[in-house]
């Protein structure tokens, strides 16, 4: 086969189609060959750990045992044996490599002469006589094939015949194209207004594709009918078999334009346009389907008689011209949507989609004009599909958002919802074949691309692949399925049935939890087949720079394991560290989560409970001790006031009478006595509820018994009383000899009282006391 493969590659007279079925049969070969290099793997494996369990082989000039010997050479030959096969498998498949290569990349040779080949311009009027006697060959010969049918006698009879068919099919045929299309159409506009809110938009995009169907099975029915006329010939029977296509391009791009330039539009429109270009824009879909069914028409009825390149290139200009018009025309209607282009990324892209519309449409007829009319082939066609692609697109992540906005009963959220736009990122990933083929990618070119992605890569010794991976994930996740699995009957079932307390239960199903996706991780990679020791040594340079820069995170853990061995601390115990007081809600491999009494979470790293002062309130017991000061005023009865305090605290339900509570006289203080009520607490988290009654217990008892709780109070002496007064004096004295800066005389009212003027002075007398 390789032989014969580069002989046929050798030879330049070698078709296109040739060196297409002889590239597919290599590559049957080169996958039998891939499949063929892995032969005898088992048992190579078991011959390999049997010469490691001999041994090193002696070095020169040692020997060893003969028997120990003869076993090396035996085994040694079997595995020689045993390779044979799987280095045969690999240079042929290396040799069947090169060869599909070497197709490929003569095709793409030809592939770009083709699409840079000049023909004759089809703008020159020399050109058009050779280009209308070419058309006039092509309807002469329809005409006379149906001229014939008519006049053989049997072919007419035949005709007559399949009357009562004919005329049902054509019925059928101008129903489902012009009447069922209309209604259906109408159908959809009904649902889209008229249909529950949630669901109206998937009802009416469902029942609009019925638009599609049906008349696309009208034209089925149209072509049926002529071929049981008996009329078409050869022409004939080719133009037949490409009008359900041209049909189904039509009635496709019709119903493009009718869903993303909409009759009634909504407030969550993509487009927002008005009424004006959304009816241009629903004209030019249409057009742009007529321009493909157009050359479909033409490329069906002329190509296949070879006419020359003048009359192909002058037949396929005007239709080059046109589409070029209308994706210019397109490009203008888009780009009115550049100024809402801030409002979603979809609106950037259509801006931009405009320009390149705009210039393709001015490249495409300007290369047909100068003789390139392949490459503006491969422009302008690609372009129209390419845009009734993005708008399927567009179309399908709509219908997948109300879809899954109806089933959430979400109108508004669900269709941002996190499921469909990653329905739609799918869908834009699968769509990108279909886009390489729309611009001129060979299927084979994409078959290779999948076979090069599903062989893998080579690491050392080891072929990783896509099915490694899938592999590994799948035993992965049912690894961590079941870990989670008996973490949860522990935690449920087991553990509450022992006398464990809850932070260790808690302890031991993290800790489960961490041993078991290691060990899922493991078996997934030897289940996969992965061999890491090629990466042994990289891990070993990575771990040196991570060390250094994630040695904080890897304390913390370090820290987290500790504590989940060691349990100093647990969870719902109370605690204190750094200053923050509260319960412990969770205790993760990095940090834990403290609550404090404020109802504030703070995270703390877990190096600071392994190497910081924790003060645990309730780790081993919850007893704890509780200090109420107590100040009494001087002159205080101070027996008395440890009498009623040892009273108050043994009155606590809470107290722990052995040892029994203490009463402390601390000292004298500057404004009372101060005492101390000691107890301990047989639960330390009611402390506070505890202190609170002690105190009240306190200020009522002391109210009954006359003792006085003292306060804050200051005595402020004057040594030098006479001086100030004297100064005070002085002082009044000058302000009397100061002449005033008014001399108003002070009148009086009836009534004796001064009056304003009067007060107006005295007010400036006080003024200038004041300043003074």
């Amino acid at each position: 086969m390789a032989e014969r493969a580069e002989a046929e590659i050798a030879n330049r007279n070698t078709s296109t189609d040739r060196l297409e079925l002889i590239r597919a049969q290599l590559a049957q070969w080169r996958a039998a060959l891939l499949d063929a290099q892995s032969a005898n793997s088992a048992r190579i494996t078991t011959l390999r750990q049997q010469l490691e369990a001999l041994g090193p082989a002696p070095a020169e000039g040692e020997t060893e045992a003969e028997e120990i010997s003869r076993r090396r050479q035996e085994l040694a030959s079997q595995l020689v044996r045993l390779q044979a096969p799987g280095i045969a498998a690999e240079e042929a498949y290396r040799r069947a490599n090169g060869l599909i290569a070497e197709i490929d990349r003569t095709l793409r040779d030809r592939q770009a002469d083709q699409l840079l080949q000049l023909w004759p311009s089809p703008v020159n009027p020399a050109n058009w006589p050779e280009a209308a006697i070419g058309l006039s060959d092509t309807l002469l010969r329809l005409w006379d094939e149906a001229a014939t049918t008519w006049t053989d006698r049997t072919r007419r009879a035949e005709l007559f015949d399949n009357m009562p068919l004919i005329l049902v099919l054509l019925v059928v045929a101008l129903a489902l194209v012009v009447y069922v299309r209309r209604w259906t159409e109408a159908f959809a506009e009904r649902l889209l207004t008229g249909a529950s809110a949630r669901g109206r938009n998937v009802w009416s995009l469902l029942a609009s594709t019925g638009g599609v169907i049906l008349p696309t099975l009208g034209m089925v029915a149209l072509a049926a009918a002529f071929v049981a006329s008996g009329m078409p010939g050869e022409i004939g029977i080719q133009i037949t078999a490409a009008l359900p296509m041209v049909g189904f391009t039509i009635f496709s791009a019709a119903w493009l334009g009718r869903r993303a330039f909409p009759v009634t539009q909504g407030d969550d429109a993509v487009l927002p346009l008005p009424p004006e270009r959304r009816a241009e824009g629903r004209f030019l879909a249409v057009m742009m389907g007529l321009v493909l069914a157009a050359d479909q028409l033409r490329f069906a009825a002329m190509d296949a008689q070879a006419y020359s390149d003048a009359t192909t290139a002058v037949m396929s200009f005007p239709i080059l011209l046109t589409g070029g018009l209308i994706l210019l025309r397109v490009g203008l209607v888009l780009r009115r949507t550049k100024e809402l282009a801030e409002r979603s990324y979809a609106l950037r892209l259509l801006a931009l989609l405009a320009r390149g519309l705009a210039v393709i449409g001015i490249a495409g007829p300007v290369l047909a004009g100068f003789g390139y009319v392949q490459a503006a082939a491969a422009l302008v066609y690609p372009s129209i599909l390419s845009l009734g692609l993005i708008t399927l697109l567009f179309i399908l992540q709509r219908l997948i958002g109300d879809a899954w906005s109806m089933i959430l009963k979400a109108d508004e959220k669900g269709r941002d919802a996190l499921v469909p736009v990653l329905a739609g990122f799918a869908m834009t990933l699968a769509s990108l074949p279909v886009f390489a083929l729309i611009w001129g990618a060979r299927a084979s070119d994409l078959t290779e691309l999948w076979t090069r992605f599903s062989e893998g890569f080579q690491m050392g010794a080891t072929r990783i692949s896509p099915t490694n991976f899938m592999v590994f994930a799948v035993v992965f996740v049912i690894g961590y399925m079941l870990t989670r699995l008996f973490q949860g009957a522990l935690r449920t079932s087991i553990l509450p049935k022992t006398s464990m307390d809850q932070g260790g239960q808690t302890a031991l199903v993290a800790g489960i939890g961490y041993v078991g996706i290691f060990l899922a991780a493991l078996i997934a990679v030897r289940s996969a087949g992965l061999d890491l020791s090629g990466l042994a040594i990289v891990a070993g340079a990575l771990s040196v720079g991570i060390g250094f820069g994630l040695q904080n995170i890897v304390s913390n853990f370090i820290s987290g394991i500790i504590l989940l061995i060691e349990r100093p601390v647990s969870e719902g115990d109370w605690i204190e560290v750094g200053g923050v007081q509260g319960r412990v809600r969770s205790i993760s491999v990095r940090s834990t989560r403290i609550e404090t009494f404020d109802r504030n979470d703070v995270i703390v790293p877990n190096a600071d409970l392994i190497t910081g002062q924790v003060t645990n309130w309730t780790r081993f017991n919850l007893s704890g001790r509780l200090i109420v000061p107590v100040g009494v005023a001087f002159g205080s009865d101070t027996r008395k006031v440890e009498r009623i305090l040892r009273e108050i605290a043994e009155a606590q339900p809470l107290a722990i009478l052995n040892p029994p509570p203490l009463i402390v006289l601390m000292g004298f203080g500057t404004d009372a006595i101060n005492f101390e009520i000691r107890l301990i607490l047989r639960d330390v988290n009611f402390s506070l509820s505890v202190r609170s009654e002690i105190n009240h217990q306190i200020v009522q008892r002391f109210q009954s018994e006359g003792i006085e709780i003292p306060f804050a109070q200051s005595d402020v002496s004057l040594r030098n009383v006479e001086e100030i007064a004297q100064a005070l004096v002085t002082l009044q004295n000058g302000a009397s000899a100061t002449p005033a800066p008014t001399t108003t005389e002070i009148t009086t009212s009836p009534d004796g009282a001064p009056d304003g003027s009067e007060k107006r002075a005295a007010a400036a007398v006080d003024v200038q006391k004041d300043e003074r």
